[in-house]
C-alpha cells in the first residue's frame, strides 16, 4: 500500500475550500456528479455512472476533511497563508499499488478543478457520461 501526497496553493481563504469539500452542493462543483451526504455518509456519483458511498471520519471546520474514499484514507488539510489564501495538503493513504498511477493522476485531475472553482469560479468538467476518464478524457 502507498500514500499519495499533493499539495495545493489557493487564493481562496480555507473557509471557502473547506465548504466545497466539506458540502454536497460544493463537492458537486468540482469533484463529482452528485455528492449527497446522509448520516455522515456521502454517496459520491460520478461522470461515468460509478458511485461510492464514502464515510466522513474527522471534520475539523476550515482546516480538516477525512473520509474513507475507496477504501482508503483521504484527508484534506487547509492551512491559511499570510495573504489570506489556502494552503491545501491531501494525503490519501493506503492506495494499491495497482492503481497507484490511476488514483494520483486523478487526484490532480480533481485538485486542479478544486482551484478552478475556488478561485475562479469556474467548472473545468465536460459532464459527458461519453467523455470521461474511462474513455481518456482528464476533463470528465
Amino acid at each position: 500500500m502507498k500514500t499519495i501526497t499533493w499539495k495545493l496553493h489557493l487564493k481562496s481563504d480555507p473557509k471557502s475550500v473547506f465548504n466545497l469539500l466539506s458540502s454536497s452542493e460544493g463537492r458537486s462543483k468540482f469533484w463529482c456528479e452528485n455528492a449527497v451526504e446522509k448520516d455522515n455518509i456521502i454517496q459520491f456519483l460520478f461522470p461515468n455512472g460509478q458511485t461510492y458511498d464514502s464515510k466522513i471520519i474527522k471534520t475539523v471546520p476550515n482546516k480538516e476533511f477525512h473520509l474513507d474514499y475507496f477504501n482508503s484514507l483521504v484527508k484534506f488539510i487547509l492551512i491559511r497563508t499570510e495573504h489570506g489564501g489556502t494552503d491545501l495538503t491531501l494525503s490519501n493513504i493506503n492506495v494499491s499499488e495497482k492503481d497507484f498511477c490511476e488514483i494520483n493522476a486523478g487526484w490532480v485531475s480533481v485538485l486542479m478543478n478544486l482551484k478552478a472553482t475556488a478561485d475562479f469560479q469556474c467548472d473545468l468538467r465536460n459532464h459527458n457520461p461519453k467523455k470521461t476518464w474511462d474513455q481518456g478524457y482528464a476533463n470528465n
